[in-house]
């Protein structure tokens, strides 16, 4: 949590690719996120965990998750097999601070992997002391079909994980109201990609309130039902041009979030219920 009541608002350095990590820091730093999620690929200096400790002591801006290198585009990134990508993941999290790793389901074409995926999840957690936030994704499409990609399933609150995140653009993508996959995972759920879709097949990462998936409410829902875990924008700003577009989004997305995170007096939960279930509120 942080000073504030709320949970902790962090940037993934992810959000201002094509620029390095080390932007990410300079960044977070320069706008007043509290943390950064190190997403493990986007560049040489995302793998070097003293690096990373470098960066933090500069900016004085803790690490709060490290993000395994299990996208398409990172498959190579510390070798191929991805129980060794995981175990370093851990490794580097211990050692910068971080109690969580993000991390993906197996793709449907790592068969031994996603075999053993949810038990070995389990055993690695029991082992390092580090949470394992599974994280939910999307069925691909295909004009009109839907493809299932990931194994065990791209639905994380259906399996039995301890930790999990979720990620609105992802949801997006699957339809899948985020609310209702919270309420689902309950205290299962450890982590959030704060960004926003349309709802179309592209994993947009849309700035957080300029897509549809009620970003508003779900932020909201967090803070009354008192999550406690961190909450990352994780944003695409590859389509800006300059450096005040860029810092642009990312203030937004910053205000966005604590706007809507900010502690609510009681009175103000019960008249959002009773106006939501329908409700007429006479009173205080």
């Amino acid at each position: 949590m942080s000073g504030q009541g709320r949970p902790r608002i962090g940037l993934s350095t992810s959000s201002v690719y094509p620029e390095s990590t080390a932007h990410g820091f300079s960044w977070a730093a320069e706008i007043g996120y509290e943390a950064v999620e190190v997403m493990v690929g986007i560049d040489a200096l995302s793998q070097q965990t003293v690096a990373i400790q470098q960066l933090i002591d500069h900016h004085e801006m803790p690490v709060c998750a490290i993000h395994a290198p299990c996208l398409l585009f990172t498959q190579r990134v510390w070798g191929t097999e991805p129980w060794g990508k995981l175990s370093r993941s851990a490794e580097m999290a211990a050692a910068v601070g971080a109690d969580v790793v993000v991390v993906h389901p197996p793709f449907r074409w790592q068969k031994d992997y996603a075999r053993d995926f949810v038990n070995g999840i389990a055993a690695l957690e029991e082992s390092t002391g580090i949470a394992f936030a599974v994280e939910n994704m999307y069925p691909w499409r295909a004009s009109r079909r839907h493809l299932e990609m990931y194994l065990p399933g791209w639905d994380p609150s259906a399996e039995p994980y301890a930790n999990t995140t979720i990620d609105l653009s992802h949801a997006a993508i699957a339809h899948a109201p985020p609310i209702e996959m919270a309420e689902r995972l309950g205290s299962r759920l450890r982590h959030i990609h704060l960004t926003d879709g349309s709802g179309s097949a592209k994993d947009e990462h849309l700035v957080p309130g300029r897509g549809k998936m009620g970003a508003a409410d779900f932020l909201r829902h967090l803070a009354d039902t008192g999550f406690d875990g961190e909450v990352v924008l994780e944003i695409n700003t590859r389509r800006c041009t300059t450096r005040e577009e860029r810092e642009a989004d990312l203030r937004e997305s910053l205000e966005f979030a604590r706007e809507h995170l900010a502690p609510r007096e009681a009175g103000a939960v019960r008249r959002t219920a009773s106006t939501e279930a329908g409700e007429t509120v006479t009173g205080p």
